[in-house]
């Protein structure tokens, strides 16, 4: 019995050692299908007001440190977060000085990943002045604002991914949901 295994496992060996035409499998990508984005008022019970993507749903934050006003909007087809905090500024010029420097060093903790953290300025419609930051490399957040009154209200937003894909293959839809952030911002006021 033995012997018959044994011959058989030879026999095996002999004929697995023949040509194979081993071919590589063709380099893949993601699959990405952006819709055209249309946009609804975020509810009334917020001290901000601005217009969302319907693509997305609000989520009341759940970290540990959240406030009251703080909320997320998922995308669950792209798996992203569009964290939105808030925060009175009680007219209060340290309150402002604080809030900015904690926007600022927010970002600087990506510094350590990213290639590139550019800044710049933009005139709102609504008379106000927001702060973009865009961040080059694989880093975890692409894209953030911060905005503000200066006397009483702070509002900072900052775009995230829950997976774990090059940035380089999310560039469309990070393109893409700046795109909504801007919209955000554009259609920004306070409710106060």
């Amino acid at each position: 019995m033995k012997e018959v295994i044994g011959y058989t496992l030879i026999l095996l060996l002999i004929a697995s050692c023949g040509e194979s035409n081993f071919v590589p499998k063709p380099k893949g990508y993601n699959r990405i299908e952006l819709t055209p984005s249309t946009y609804q008022s975020i509810p009334d019970s917020f001290p901000y007001q601005f217009e969302y993507p319907q693509a997305a749903r609000i989520i009341k934050d759940k970290s540990w440190i959240s406030e009251r006003y703080w909320i997320d909007l998922y995308y669950p087809a792209y798996d992203a977060d569009i964290q939105v905090t808030y925060k009175p500024v009680q007219n209060s010029r340290a309150v402002l000085e604080e809030l900015l420097r904690d926007s600022y060093k927010l970002t600087s903790e990506h510094g350590v990943k990213a290639y590139a953290i550019e800044e710049s300025v933009i005139p709102l419609p609504n008379g106000m002045n927001a702060t973009l930051m865009e961040l080059s490399g694989q880093v975890p957040s692409q894209f953030q604002f911060h905005v503000t009154d200066s006397t009483e209200n702070f509002l900072r937003c900052a775009l995230y991914f829950k997976t774990s894909t090059a940035n380089d293959s999310l560039k469309p839809v990070i393109d893409h949901i700046k795109m909504d952030m801007i919209h955000m911002l554009n259609t920004l006021e306070w409710n106060n």
